[in-house]
C-alpha cells in the first residue's frame, strides 16, 4: 500500500475530521475569549481600579526609564519600542483571567455531556430489553394459563 493511499484512509477516518474541526473551533472560541477579557471585561476593572490600562502594566528591569528624547516610559509599547526589558505584569493577567474563562466553560461542556451521557444510560436502564430466554418463559407461562383455563383447574 502507498503512502498516500494510507495517508488518505487516515484522513478519512471520522476522528482526524472531528479533531480538525475541533482545533478549528477552539481556536476561534480561544480569539473570542481574549477579546471579551481585553475589550469588555479590562476596561471597567481598570477604571474601577482608578484608570488602569492593564495591557501598560509592567516592571521596567533596566535602570534606563526614558526614551532617547528624554520622556518617561509610560507605556508596554514605548518599552518594547526603547528595547527596555520589562515584566509585563498586566498582560499576564489578562493571559490568566483568558485561561479562567476557558478552563470555566470547559468545565461547564464536560458537566453537561456527563450530564446527557448519564440520563441516557437511564433511559436505557429503565426500558430493559427482555432476553429470548424471558420471551420463551413468558410463552411458556401463557401457555399453561390457556391450558389450566381449558381443563378447568384455574
Amino acid at each position: 500500500m502507498n503512502i498516500a493511499k494510507q495517508f488518505r484512509d487516515f484522513v478519512d477516518k471520522g476522528n482526524i475530521m472531528d479533531l480538525a474541526v475541533g482545533v478549528i473551533i477552539g481556536a476561534s472560541f480561544g480569539k473570542v475569549v481574549t477579546s471579551l477579557v481585553n475589550d469588555v471585561l479590562m476596561p471597567p476593572i481598570g477604571k474601577l481600579m482608578g484608570e488602569v490600562n492593564f495591557s501598560d502594566l509592567f516592571i521596567s528591569l533596566s535602570p534606563h526609564q526614558h526614551l532617547p528624547n528624554g520622556d518617561r516610559i509610560v507605556s508596554l509599547a514605548q518599552a518594547k519600542t526603547a528595547g527596555v526589558a520589562v515584566i509585563a505584569y498586566g498582560q499576564f493577567i489578562s493571559t490568566v483571567l483568558d485561561f479562567l474563562i476557558v478552563g470555566l466553560c470547559v468545565f461547564g461542556l464536560i458537566k453537561l455531556i456527563n450530564m446527557m451521557r448519564r440520563r441516557l444510560n437511564l433511559d436505557a436502564a429503565a426500558a430493559p430489553q427482555i432476553t429470548q430466554e424471558e420471551k420463551l418463559l413468558t410463552e411458556i407461562r401463557d401457555l399453561l394459563k390457556a391450558e389450566r383455563k381449558e381443563t378447568g383447574l384455574e
